[in-house]
């Protein structure tokens, strides 16, 4: 797909049909609608930290916005294209819990190893979003993170596998 073909040829469609839930109208609609938005075809983590800045004004959400967009970036290339879009937009909207549970999973899985280690649970806690003007408890984090993995790590090895959520 060209940075700025506005049109989606057949075997792209076929490709998206294929990774997503979504039907070829559905599709259509999207991309024009992420064109409109981003004229070039990709939305960079610059482009993203904005516009998370726009959803939550008072907060400071960048080291948010970065975890989320890595989740998006399906290749680590620094930049999210419609397809990584859509695909993720059909995880969190159209699929099975199974699924949208892997995806969140793998946003809590800072080094992408295959388990959420105290180290990324607490990183993620971290860069939740937090109102500019409140003061904040610096244990907090700490303690929303313990009691997070303490109760989801049966086994308490103070790490979780994407097979210990489902």
């Amino acid at each position: 797909m060209g940075k700025h073909q506005s049109k989606l040829k057949s075997d792209v469609l076929e490709d998206l049909r294929s990774v997503t839930q979504f039907n070829d109208a559905e599709i259509t609609e999207w991309h024009n609608n992420f064109l409109k938005d981003f004229p070039t075809g990709v939305l960079t983590i610059e482009e993203f930290k904005m516009m998370y800045g726009k959803i939550f004004p008072r907060w400071d959400a960048s080291l948010f916005a970065e975890h989320v967009f890595r989740s998006f970036d399906s290749n680590g290339d620094g930049s999210i294209d419609f397809r990584d879009f859509l695909c993720v937009i059909s995880i969190t909207s159209k699929v099975k819990m199974e699924d949208k549970l892997e995806w969140a999973f793998n946003m809590y899985d800072m080094d992408r190893d295959g388990f959420i280690t105290r180290g990324d649970m607490l990183d993620i806690v971290w860069s939740l979003p937090r109102c500019g003007e409140a003061e904040v408890d610096e244990a907090t984090p700490d303690k929303k993170m313990e009691k997070i993995l303490g109760h989801m790590d049966g086994d308490k090895d103070l790490e979780l596998s994407s097979r210990g959520l489902c």
